[in-house]
């Protein structure tokens, strides 16, 4: 037997709670199991001002010679194993409380320095135009002095390319400086990518606008519904992010450079852009909650104004109708042959007089 809920999901796939249960399913007290990428892929990207080695490794074992080769090396895991994850931090000498963290899945951002590294995770965010919703996938960088380690869920989706083209080059400011400049271009990036998220999500609520003030119809208000839920995803993965950032502008560490805080300072004011962002799309999706309201207000009231003034033209052939109607021996013009071509005439002429005051009187 189908049920109501199974009817709406048919009819409105937006009613779909799967997305609900998706968003608000993370509980910081239970431990949740990550499962084990089926293969993972290992670059490396090894460089200094004049030389740059890039190699597709197959072990993570193959990471250990770069370490302390005074060049700086980016080690890039994408697809996340416990037992890799666990060796490649051994090796570079990682907390074992921060290797929890890169195995651990629906973490909050944020920025810790611990030991001789800084860590930071967060997320970098896709928009799926088939589902129409906000994708995330989780990234762990480690800095440390002259290495980079960054881990990705994912292979097949990475924003980093660009990044890649400038390290091939030699003369750019990212091959003459040290780890932290390449820290701070990787997060450069993602932020920046929010917005590309965030423009993909202005031109549905545009979209959604444009629809609520043509038809205001019942699938406007689920899409009203499921936008306000990818915004709520925007919301928890860029608003601790201005959080981390100011992390590195508050750090003392020996690891970052003074000439690197002004570039740090410098996604902080994006990342502050892109929160404000998010925060005036909250408030136009509840004006558009407000107008579709008023829509449909507006629709009953027209209906219902229609059916009054229906109603009142109707009236009097109800009276004449009734008063003719009635069962006495006299009634005047009963037994006149105009009579019935009276009454009716009334009937009519009564309502075109009315509709005409009405109209006079701008009451439709």
């Amino acid at each position: 037997m189908t049920t109501p809920k199974k009817y709406l999901q048919i009819i409105f796939p937006f009613f779909n709670t799967r997305r609900t249960k998706e968003i608000f399913r993370i509980n910081p007290t239970v431990i949740p199991v990550r499962e084990e990428a089926k293969e993972t892929t290992i670059y490396v990207y090894d460089y200094n001002a004049s030389t740059l080695t890039e190699k597709d490794l197959k072990s993570v074992e193959a990471c250990f010679p770069f370490k302390d080769n005074n060049n700086i090396s980016w080690i890039n895991i994408d697809g996340i194993r416990k037992t890799e994850v666990e060796t490649l931090c051994h090796h570079y000498g990682i907390h074992y409380l921060l290797m929890e963290d890169i195995l651990s899945i629906g973490q909050r951002p944020k920025m810790d320095e611990v030991d001789d590294v800084l860590f930071c995770l967060l997320n970098m965010l896709y928009f799926n135009d088939k589902e129409g919703a906000v994708e995330t996938e989780q990234i762990s960088i480690v800095l440390g002095k002259k290495f980079i380690l960054s881990f990705q869920e994912f292979k097949d989706k990475d924003v980093f390319n660009p990044l890649r083209e400038k390290l091939r080059i030699s003369n750019t400011r990212l091959r003459q400086s040290n780890a932290d400049y390449l820290c701070y271009s990787m997060i450069d990036l993602i932020v920046d990518n929010y917005y590309n998220v965030l423009e993909k999500l202005g031109e549905k609520i545009e979209e959604l606008e444009e629809e609520i003030i043509r038809y205001g119809n019942t699938r406007s208000l689920a899409r009203i519904s499921s936008l306000r839920k990818e915004l709520i995803v925007l919301k928890r993965n860029i608003a601790p992010v201005r959080d981390m950032v100011n992390g590195f502008l508050r750090s003392d560490s020996e690891l970052l450079e003074e000439r690197t805080q002004k570039y740090f300072k410098d996604v902080y004011d994006h990342i502050v852009q892109a929160s404000d962002l998010v925060e005036n799309y909250r408030d136009m999706m509840i004006t558009l909650q407000d107008l579709y309201m008023n829509k449909v207000n507006l629709k009953l009231n027209e209906v219902m104004k229609v059916m009054t003034i229906v109603t009142c033209l109707l009236a009097p052939a109800t009276i004449i109708g009734g008063i003719f109607g009635m069962n006495f021996d006299v009634i005047p013009l009963a037994h006149q042959q105009a009579g019935f071509y009276i009454a009716l005439g009334l009937m009519f002429l009564i309502p075109v007089w009315m509709i005409f005051t009405f109209k006079r009187r701008g009451w439709f």
